[in-house]
């Protein structure tokens, strides 16, 4: 079993930068992948980004190419959403996932555990 815990969300006015973070336990971090998806009132999921188990494989949905970049450090059991040139649009709750299996995906029904999510909101 995994817990996570999403943490970094807040308000940033557009064009501005935050950095989310997914703190990991309960099982080895460095044996599985993660993921970045995000959800906005009467949307649904949205795949955002996810990477493999050594970070060095990584996928981004079309709204993240070129502004947001994922990462991970092994050691301290964290995944990592750095956001910039944030739109309006970017408002939603954002959700980390892991996926036991040493590639991400961009489909939400292949992780297999997910944290309460962080609310990012983006004024304009």
């Amino acid at each position: 079993q995994v817990q996570l815990v999403e943490s970094g969300g807040g308000l940033v006015q557009a064009g501005g930068s935050l950095r989310l973070s997914c703190a990991a336990s309960g099982r080895t971090f460095s044996s599985y992948a993660m993921g970045w998806f995000r959800q906005a009132p009467g949307k649904e999921r949205e795949f955002v980004a996810s990477i493999n188990w050594s970070g060095g494989v990584t996928y981004y949905g079309d709204s993240a190419k070129g502004r947001f970049t994922i990462s991970r450090d092994n050691a301290k059991n964290t995944v990592y959403l750095q956001m910039n040139s944030l739109k309006p649009e970017d408002t939603a709750v954002y959700y980390c996932a892991a996926r036991f299996q040493s590639g991400g995906s961009y489909y939400s029904r292949e992780y297999d555990y997910w944290g309460q999510g962080t609310q990012v909101t983006v004024s304009s």
